[in-house]
């Protein structure tokens, strides 16, 4: 079954039209669904995680960035996993599933959790939980969609995805007004719309088998992931994502310099994700056509920009909703069009194992540079900190460009 979401007919260079984009696949509909669920319960929790620890826990800034770099990183450890099994499993919608349900638990896990050692497990929990999950849901994704519109597949599930990220911190502050300093039912309603995500998956995701699915060997599949179709890719992915700076440490320079109130904290995290919501599916479908490459380039010249914004002296309203539109922005160019790329460079029967792949050589990346970046600001200072990242960040651009060169038109069946 397929939603039609069509575009009017374009035209080739001699003027014949060229037809409508191919359909987006009712799997990566339902799938969306369960990531706007899921997102919802994850978003409420991250969207107060940074002033609960900083604030209602008191732990320090290095203590946040070990933290913070665990949240973001932790799921690199079982990633690679968690494609595998998709790659090996004829029934990758139980591998997503479970990793699903891991995440949902760990919602409730939070609600007696007050010590660094404590905290810390439970985000090892949800991470571990989203590792497994990732890999089989965007092969299932890639596997249901003609590879003509993958780009804009994966968009139109980013922003599924997304409306859940928008509205999970609308949530969490709307909880925080009628109970201020009421952390525990922010985790409670969290958890109430995880479980519905996993009710979601598990009653109306249909069990498909993706291509190539029930055979793969660990050999074979650190032979694809080895291959130097996936080497550039690899490479510019992981030195980007070394010069990523963490969303949590962004809003808690912008809050710090401007020193708005910290019940508007979860607000921040709203203006992002509508704007990562409005530009998903504009920018898989502007990959499809110019090329994923640049796209995911471009997006990092958006947060090239947050970095200046976020850094400068002086502040106030405009700056601030010009940080977040910016990095909604890179994160609509680059949260979809990586898995798109990549999908299109591994075989069908490792699809899941390469893009899990190239998602966590980016998250180790990031759980690296959030303890880094927790450093510089404790040595530095913040506005100093994010300059040296800026200026760190444009040599990294520039090699990217290099390691990406032509690569969209390197493909792999």
């Amino acid at each position: 079954m397929y939603v039609t979401i069509r575009d009017r007919p374009k035209k080739d260079d001699d003027g014949k039209a060229r037809g409508p984009l191919p359909r987006v696949a009712t799997t990566v509909i339902l799938l969306g669904i369960v990531s706007l669920l899921t997102d919802i319960s994850s978003e409420m929790v991250a969207a107060i995680l940074p002033l609960y620890l900083t604030a209602e826990l008191g732990l320090s800034l290095i203590a946040y960035g070990m933290v913070d770099g665990l949240y973001q990183g932790i799921s690199a450890t079982v990633r690679i996993f968690g494609g595998y099994l998709n790659d090996r499993s004829s029934h990758p919608k139980w591998i997503a599933a479970a990793g699903y349900g891991i995440s949902a638990l760990s919602r409730v896990a939070l609600i007696p959790a007050h010590g660094l050692a404590a905290i810390t497990g439970v985000i090892t929990a949800d991470r571990l939980g989203k590792g497994f999950r990732t890999a089989p849901r965007d092969a299932l994704i890639a596997d249901a969609s003609d590879p003509k519109g993958l780009g804009r597949a994966f968009g139109v599930h980013r922003t599924l995805d997304t409306v859940g990220a928008a509205l999970g911190p609308l949530a969490a502050f709307g909880l925080l007004i009628l109970v201020p300093g009421d952390y525990r039912s922010v985790f409670v309603a969290s958890f109430a719309f995880a479980l519905i995500g996993v009710a979601v998956i598990v009653l109306f995701v249909p069990d498909r088998r993706t291509k190539g699915n029930g055979g793969l060997k660990v050999r074979t599949m650190f032979r694809h992931l080895a291959a130097p179709s996936l080497r550039r890719p690899m490479l510019a992915a992981g030195l980007l994502g070394l010069l990523t700076i963490t969303d949590g440490f962004l809003y808690l320079s912008l809050q710090e310099r401007d020193d708005f109130a910290a019940r508007y904290f979860p607000l921040m995290y709203v203006g992002t994700n509508l704007i990562y919501l409005t530009m998903a599916i504009p920018f898989g479908r502007l990959a499809d056509r110019v090329g994923k490459a640049k796209v995911y380039l471009g997006g990092h010249l958006a947060l090239l920009a947050v970095y200046f914004v976020a850094a400068a002296p002086h502040g106030g309203l405009f700056a601030t909703l010009l940080a977040l539109g910016l990095l909604g922005a890179y994160y609509a160019a680059t949260d979809g069009v990586l898995p798109a790329l990549i999908s299109r460079r591994v075989p069908a029967e490792a699809r899941g194992s390469g893009i899990a792949a190239a998602q966590t050589v980016v998250v180790l990346a990031r759980f690296a540079v959030s303890l880094a970046f927790a450093g510089l600001w404790t040595a530095l200072g913040r506005s100093h900190a994010l300059y040296l990242a800026a200026a760190l960040l444009i040599g990294g651009i520039a090699v990217a460009t290099l390691l990406l060169k032509g690569v969209d038109q390197e493909v792999t069946e």
